[in-house]
């Protein structure tokens, strides 16, 4: 027999304005409530606080509103230091005192499990979020999307929910380097009069600026997608770059022509200097392609894989699988202490700077290959090779369900999972501790200011 929905239906009008005290803080950041058993979101409340709110969307499950007032404020509100705080979607915790913030992370985490698992919460080792020193200024890259007003080129982010462009000349979360690197080609842009890209008509070039700093180095690179792969006075822009900015090694092209949200075209061509910066993490450097994934926070960075590394407990002879290894990071880090790694991933530039960062560092025990870790796991097992320790580290989509299967199959003694998104990993785990026992979760803030949370969880066989 089909069990019954006992859920209210929405009560709520559009328009409403009713009390609300706030409970806790969604995934995104927001403050939840229930009015009349309905759970209501709101952008901006936090957890303790009594406001009156007015209600702007109304869903079959659940209800959006926005603040009219707050009556009893939290102990641990505070002003928000950017100035376009409110308009830019990019942080959802700026006016959440820091280390209120780290508890409210941790808390996010549990709630993944509770809604996506049968885990028995109060019994796991959930350990306290490891923060920053000083949580500003971290992030190493920047995609900034590229409008017109009044003849004027903006470069930022489009605002919370809308398609409205809010330039963004001073980001207080980016490097420094990436707001200076963005802010200086906005300006040789509109010197050299080159055409903006515009939605809409499907017209003009320069569509996305892309800067990302090595902060081990200091190398800068430079990325400009456009729309065509003919892109106006070239060597003008590029000489100019060079000019203006002597940090930049690199600059590429890269062509987007798509109707797409995606940054990233499929084609790249070098404009000037290296294909590649040069970052150094700990005692290892490694090569940056342009798409090549590397962590957003160099800092925490640190923290995290150290965090990797003590989840693996390796003792010198583990078979150990880097999935989803963008530029071999992880392998690498962990490659001192192991037997062998093997690392995947689907984008083949990451690979080769992958392969580049092992040769460089006379690592001789990893092996890469471009492709899918559940078409490529598969394929070694099929040949012999049997992992010891896997190490997955997912899109926000979590892992796979195919290679969720292959994992399973491996029975390897242990699984180090790091992940983006709490929701996926409470997805993924409910599959494999049918087999595997979670014998501690660390959060890590890698996104101060926002509602990210990264975590490293210990799996081990039953």
């Amino acid at each position: 027999m089909k069990k019954q929905n006992t859920r209210a239906n929405v009560v709520i009008k559009k328009g409403q304005e009713f009390p609300l005290t706030i409970k806790r803080l969604g995934i995104n950041g927001e403050g939840v409530g229930y009015f009349k058993r309905t759970v209501v979101f709101v952008p901006g409340a936090l957890p303790g606080e009594e406001v009156v709110v007015e209600a702007t969307t109304i869903k079959p499950k659940y209800a959006e509103a926005k603040i009219k007032k707050i009556r009893k404020k939290s102990p641990h509100r505070v002003n928000p230091p950017c100035p376009i705080y409110e308009k830019c979607g990019g942080c959802q915790l700026q006016h959440l005192e820091y280390s209120q913030q780290l508890k409210e992370k941790r808390d996010i985490l549990i709630q993944a499990l509770e809604r996506h698992t049968k885990l028995k919460i109060e019994k796991m080792d959930i350990r306290p979020t490891i923060g920053m020193d000083d949580p500003w200024l971290y992030r190493n890259k920047s995609q900034f999307q590229v409008g017109e007003i009044k003849g004027n080129i903006i470069a930022g982010l489009y605002s919370m929910n809308s398609h409205k462009l809010i330039d963004i000349p001073n980001c207080i979360v980016q490097h420094p380097a990436t707001n200076k690197a963005v802010r200086v080609v906005k300006e040789i842009l509109n010197d050299l009069n080159i055409p903006v890209y515009n939605e809409r008509k499907r017209t003009g070039i320069i569509r996305t600026i892309v800067a990302r700093v090595a902060v081990g180095t200091g190398e800068v690179q430079v990325v400009l997608i456009t729309a065509k792969k003919e892109l106006p006075k070239k060597a003008l822009i590029v000489a100019e770059i060079q000019k203006r900015l002597p940090e930049v090694k690199s600059i590429i092209q890269n062509i987007n022509g798509k109707k797409t949200s995606l940054i990233f075209g499929d084609e790249s061509l070098q404009l000037g200097g290296e294909q590649s910066i040069q970052e150094v993490l700990g005692d290892i450097s490694f090569e940056l392609s342009s798409r090549a994934f590397f962590q957003l926070n160099p800092t925490q960075t640190v923290k995290l894989y150290d965090e990797v590394k003590k989840a693996a407990q390796l003792t010198g002879v583990e078979k150990v699988v880097d999935a989803y290894c963008g530029v071999g990071t992880i392998g690498l880090w962990l490659a001192d202490q192991a037997g062998e790694i093997r690392g995947m991933d689907v984008i083949k530039e990451g690979i080769e700077d992958a392969e580049k960062n092992a040769k460089k560092h006379g690592i001789n025990n990893a092996h890469y290959e471009v492709g899918k870790a559940e078409v490529i796991m598969p394929k070694w097992i099929k040949a012999g090779w049997k992992p010891d320790v896997i190490i997955v580290d997912p899109p926000r989509s979590g892992c796979d369900d195919a290679l969720l299967d292959t994992i399973m199959k491996t029975d390897a003694k242990k699984i180090v999972y790091v992940s983006c998104n709490p929701s996926t990993l409470a997805k993924d785990l409910n599959v494999l501790t049918k087999k595997y026992k979670v014998e501690y979760m660390q959060p890590v803030d890698m996104f101060p200011q926002t509602a990210h949370v990264e975590c490293v969880s210990q799996i081990v066989l039953k």
